[in-house]
C-alpha cells in the first residue's frame, strides 16, 4: 500500500512549504507498507509535492527486493497514483493493483444505467451496485479494466460513485473490498506518527 501523509512543520526548517490541500506548512513524506504494517520504504519530500511525486523511487527498491520471491505481490492506492506509467510498471513487473480512478463523464457514461435512482421507498440499509468495463484513456496504451461501485443512501439524492482500475480478474465486489483494506495505510502513518 502506497500512500503520501503530512508532516507540520514549525519554523525555518529545509524542504519545508506550504501545501494548499493540507492547509499548513509541512513535509510531504510517501510511504509504502506490506501487508502486515511494515514500512517498506519512506521518503521525506517537500511541502509542496504533488501525493505521487517520486512514486518510481520509492517503489522500485521494494519491486527489486521481492522480484525472485514465489508469491503474489499486489499493490494498492489512491487516485494521486492514477497514472499510466503507474500501471504500466506494475504491470511489467506482474504485479496485481487496484488504483482508485477519478470519475469523468466518459466513465459515468458506462454506468449510466447504475446512475438512475430507484424506484420506491428507499431501503434503510444502502443500495450497493457494481459494474466493470474496459475502458481505455487518451493518455494510455492500452485498455484497462474499470470496476465501478454505486451507492444509493436513504435520504440522498443522488448516488455515491466510486471507480477503481485494477488487472485483477475477481469479482466486481471482491475487487471493491480488496481496495478498501488499502484504508489501513493511513491507519499505520497515524500510528507511527503517534
Amino acid at each position: 500500500d502506497m500512500d503520501s501523509s503530512v508532516s507540520p512543520t514549525h519554523g525555518d526548517q529545509e524542504g519545508s512549504a506550504y501545501n494548499g490541500h493540507f492547509g499548513c506548512t509541512c513535509y510531504h513524506p510517501l510511504f509504502c507498507f506490506n501487508q502486515h504494517g511494515d514500512v517498506e520504504r519512506a521518503l521525506l519530500r517537500k511541502g509542496n509535492v504533488h501525493s505521487a511525486d517520486d512514486w518510481r523511487g520509492v517503489l522500485e527498491p521494494i519491486v527489486a527486493r521481492y522480484r525472485s520471491a514465489k508469491i503474489k505481490r499486489f499493490f494498492r492506492a489512491d487516485a494521486a497514483f492514477a497514472n499510466p506509467h503507474v500501471y504500466q510498471f506494475l504491470e511489467a513487473e506482474e504485479f496485481s493493483y487496484t488504483i482508485r480512478l477519478p470519475g469523468n463523464q466518459v466513465l459515468d457514461s458506462y454506468i449510466e444505467h447504475l446512475l438512475i435512482r430507484p424506484v420506491g421507498r428507499p431501503p434503510l440499509k444502502p443500495i450497493i451496485l457494481y459494474h466493470s468495463f474496459s475502458y481505455q484513456a487518451a493518455s494510455w496504451k492500452k485498455s484497462r479494466r474499470v470496476v465501478a461501485k454505486v451507492e444509493w443512501h436513504a435520504g440522498e439524492l443522488f448516488p455515491r460513485v466510486g471507480f477503481i482500475v485494477t488487472n485483477l480478474r475477481w469479482w466486481e465486489g471482491n475487487v471493491v473490498k480488496f481496495y478498501n483494506q488499502r484504508g489501513t495505510a493511513e491507519q499505520w502513518i497515524k500510528e507511527g506518527k503517534h
